[in-house]
C-alpha cells in the first residue's frame, strides 16, 4: 500500500512540474524568437566571382543542412559566371582560329611594300636606287 500512495505523489508532481513548465510559470519566455539567418550574398556584384570568392563562401546552416533557395541562388549565380566565361573563351578561341587561318591561307603579307618591292635589301627597289 505504501507503494501505491509513493507512486500517486511522485506522479502529482511529474504532473505539476509539467503543467508549470508549459505554462510558463516564470515572467520571461522559455525560448526568445531568433531571426533565421539568412545569405547576404558574399558574391561580389561589381567583378566577376574568382577563385578567392568561391572558397570564402560559407552558406547558413539549416535544420536539415543548407537551405535550398540559398544553395539554388549561390549556383545559379556561379553558373551564369561560368556561362558568361564559356562564351568569351570561345569567342577569342574563334579570333584566334581566324587569324591563324587568314595567315596560313596566304593572308596579306606584311612584309611587301605597297609600290611592290619587297622591301628587303637587295631587292628590285634598292638596285633601281643606286
Amino acid at each position: 500500500m505504501h507503494v501505491f500512495w509513493f507512486l500517486l505523489i511522485t506522479m502529482a508532481v511529474v504532473v505539476a512540474a509539467v503543467t508549470l513548465a508549459v505554462v510558463g510559470g516564470g515572467g520571461s519566455p522559455v525560448l526568445q524568437d531568433v531571426e533565421p539567418e539568412r545569405l547576404t550574398d558574399p558574391l561580389p556584384a561589381n567583378r566577376p566571382v574568382g577563385r578567392a570568392d568561391v572558397e570564402a563562401l560559407r552558406l547558413p546552416m539549416a535544420v536539415r543542412g543548407y537551405r535550398m533557395t540559398d544553395v539554388d541562388e549561390a549556383l545559379g549565380r556561379l553558373g551564369a559566371e561560368l556561362a558568361e566565361r564559356d562564351a568569351h573563351i570561345a569567342e577569342l578561341e574563334s579570333a584566334l582560329a581566324g587569324a591563324q587561318a587568314t595567315a596560313v591561307n596566304g593572308g596579306p603579307d606584311l612584309y611587301k611594300r605597297p609600290d611592290g618591292g619587297s622591301g628587303e635589301d637587295g631587292g628590285p627597289d634598292a638596285e633601281g636606287e643606286r
